[in-house]
């Protein structure tokens, strides 16, 4: 794939994998992004997942057309990307390798050697001229890995954006449902605990003439880049994407999830434009942890168990506060047949979250609904719309 005359795409599409980092379900696959950019000297931009080495050493050769690459430059450690630099050392040892020194140190724990003869640590604003194009480098700190760089070409104002602006997906499969859905699955799931860092960084691409964006994972994104742009400045302040409801539940004997649809049929009877209802036993966890991120309100709705919450919740609300979940309203729906504690329990699991509000109302089911419950459940739905 031809990014512009001299950038030129030589990564790999993945089928294999099922789950992404052990966890995040991947049924479109994923794409390992590489890139080669031919000028008078020539820089290889990262590398791919050991299980693609072999292919992506083929496509790097078909890009180099009997040439030898000058640079390898390693913006992210992450294996996904770095796995093969020991093998492209092997195969290229008169090439130079750039990166930032937390980097260096980081291949000597994958490899056992730091490449001590071929090392070129870069650093904020350093630059490397290849000739007609010049590398500007830019930090991104915990985005999200410590030594993680950015690199601008200043020809083809490209910036070459390591995980940021990736997204689920191999690139040989069309995505039915559009960039931002699976790049804001990809980017609460990964990125999300970061947003500061994030806001960092998009503060200094605004500095930068930028035509295109070349991410680690997904779709090279050269058109309408301000939409893109827009959406990370709004996932990375924790802000509002969509007005909307989330209602997750568990549910033992059903009792807990009927109090949870009521909730939706009444949320769209007051004209709430979006209900978002997820099945926390059931449904992808990933998927729900995006949704709440991407509307302004939750509703948490579970059984008191063990005195506690619903392990499924529980692990639910661990998720969102440990990607520091902020800036939203919250409903609780508790069940209980002789001491319902839930609500107490999910509010003491936000304490130290930032802007949390809970709603004036708490639903309380005993065992099964009621015209008590149900009334609350109402007062509930018109709090919320």
């Amino acid at each position: 794939m031809e990014i512009s005359n001299d950038i030129k795409y030589i990564g790999v599409n993945d089928h294999q994998v099922d789950l992404f980092e052990g966890m995040y379900d991947v049924p479109n696959g994923m794409s390992y992004n590489s890139y080669v950019i031919l000028d008078e000297k020539i820089a290889v931009m990262d590398t791919v997942d050991a299980h693609f080495g072999t292919e992506w050493l083929g496509n790097l050769e078909k890009a180099l057309g009997g040439k030898n690459p000058d640079y390898l430059v390693v913006q992210h450690m992450e294996p996904d990307h770095s796995a093969n630099i020991k093998v492209f050392a092997d195969k290229y040892p008169g090439a130079k390798i750039v990166a930032s020194a937390k980097a260096f140190v980081m291949m000597g724990q994958f490899f056992g050697d730091n490449f001590a003869d071929k090392q070129v640590v870069v650093g904020e604003n350093d630059t490397l001229s290849l000739g007609k194009h010049t590398l500007t480098f830019v930090t991104a700190p915990m985005v999200h890995w410590p030594e993680v760089i950015m690199t601008y070409d200043n020809v083809d104002k490209a910036l070459f954006s390591a995980d940021g602006f990736g997204k689920f997906g191999a690139l040989d499969v069309e995505d039915e449902d559009g960039w931002a859905c699976e790049a804001r699955r990809y980017y609460f799931g990964i990125v999300g605990k970061y947003g500061a860092q994030v806001q960092a960084v998009l503060k200094k691409a605004a500095g930068l003439e930028i035509e295109k964006i070349l991410p680690l994972h997904g779709p090279i994104l050269t058109e309408n880049l301000g939409y893109y742009l827009d959406l990370y400045n709004t996932w990375s302040s924790y802000g509002v994407e969509s007005e909307g409801v989330v209602i997750a539940y568990t549910s033992v004997y059903g009792n807990t999830k009927k109090a949870a649809l009521l909730l939706a049929d009444k949320l769209k009877e007051n004209g709430c434009p979006k209900v978002a209802v997820t099945d926390l036993a059931r449904d992808d966890m990933a998927e729900a942890v995006e949704d709440a991120f991407r509307y302004g309100k939750l509703v948490l709705a579970t059984t008191t168990y063990n005195a506690d919450v619903f392990p499924f919740m529980r692990d639910f609300i661990l998720h969102l506060t440990e990607r520091s979940y902020q800036n939203r309203t919250i409903g609780i729906i508790e069940n209980g047949s002789w001491a319902p504690t839930a609500a107490k329990v999910i509010k003491g699991m936000f304490e130290k979250s930032k802007n949390i509000t809970f709603t004036e109302t708490t639903v309380t089911v005993k065992s099964a609904l009621s015209a008590e419950s149900e009334a609350q459940i109402a007062a509930l739905a018109k709090e919320l719309a």
